[in-house]
């Protein structure tokens, strides 16, 4: 290789080396099946729990059916570095849940957030809306909406998650806006016809980053995308790099039983890169390797 470029190679890869934020920023959604404190207690529970949460810089917990804080404690007594926020519990009936935003503080931290004012009675559980600040000088923050679908309203609740989309995005004039839950949308609950009338379809701007063809349910027997991810927003569009559902059986070598002891969903994951960071000041150290570098290509010159 010429000496000019050897040069180039090195000064390249250095530079690659010093960009900052090469890692992705994960966001998880998971519906985690009626979670008690009382399944939390059972060691496989909370050890699978615990490595699908170790995933994400934000997880949104659905189905978390417990008046106390005691089920998220102990999901955070072994897991350093989180944080959470949850709603109140909401349900028409004795049964109700609540979203549960868990995140890493020392990568993110929550701006705002607010139970969405639902007037009409459009929703089973509104949605509970909240800004994270992000580390990246492309997209500083980002809104979540989750939503979990009651089976019987899919159509009704999908289409007025788009009025909850125009609420949030005049209350803090933001667009990059992440719609993520159970939403239902597929098999019985919805079909094909049905989802692509959505509202959330046929307004411009938004991408459904989970394809329809997803299986996003745990049972051999079925092979449906109820979970989904839906992005807004150049920031978000930009920084873009994956979004998939984890199939964390196949990935922690679980027997079906075992993982419906869990959950009889699989969580879904959207990654946002961070590589577009500004570089970093070069440090003494790099200094010093850099000019090393280039010393020792100059004597072999």
């Amino acid at each position: 290789m010429p000496h000019m470029a050897k040069h180039g190679f090195v000064v390249a890869l250095l530079l690659i080396l010093l960009a900052g934020g090469t890692e992705a920023f994960r966001i998880c959604a998971f519906n985690a099946q009626r979670l008690t404190s009382a399944k939390m207690a059972k060691k496989p529970v909370m050890d699978t729990l615990v490595q699908i949460l170790a995933r994400c810089d934000i997880m949104v917990l659905q189905e978390v059916v417990d008046s106390s804080q005691k089920t998220v404690s102990l999901l955070l007594n072994s897991s350093r570095n989180y944080s959470f926020l949850n709603s109140s519990l909401l349900g028409r009936s004795t049964y109700k849940e609540k979203y549960v935003y868990i995140y890493r503080s020392d990568k993110t931290q929550i701006l705002n957030s607010y139970q969405y004012n639902d007037t009409g009675d459009l929703f089973a559980r509104e949605p509970f809306v909240a800004q994270f600040a992000l580390p990246s000088k492309i997209l500083p923050s980002v809104v979540l909406v989750p939503l979990h679908t009651a089976p019987k309203d899919v159509e009704k609740e999908l289409n007025a998650l788009y009025d909850v989309f125009l609420d949030v995005s005049q209350r803090w004039q933001i667009e990059d806006v992440i719609l993520l839950g159970d939403f239902n949308a597929d098999c019985a609950s919805l079909t094909k016809k049905r989802l692509n009338s959505l509202l959330l379809r046929t307004k411009a701007g938004f991408h459904w980053v989970i394809s329809d063809g997803e299986d996003t349910t745990v049972r051999a027997s079925t092979n449906c995308t109820y979970d989904r991810i839906v992005v807004h927003g150049q920031g978000c569009q930009t920084l873009l790099r994956a979004a998939a559902p984890f199939n964390f059986p196949r990935s922690f070598e679980l027997t079906e039983k075992e993982a419906l002891s869990i959950s009889d969903h699989y969580p879904v994951e959207i990654e946002l890169s961070q590589a577009a960071q500004a570089i970093q000041p070069l440090s003494l150290a790099m200094l010093l390797l850099l000019s090393l570098s280039l010393f020792q290509l100059g004597q072999r010159a």
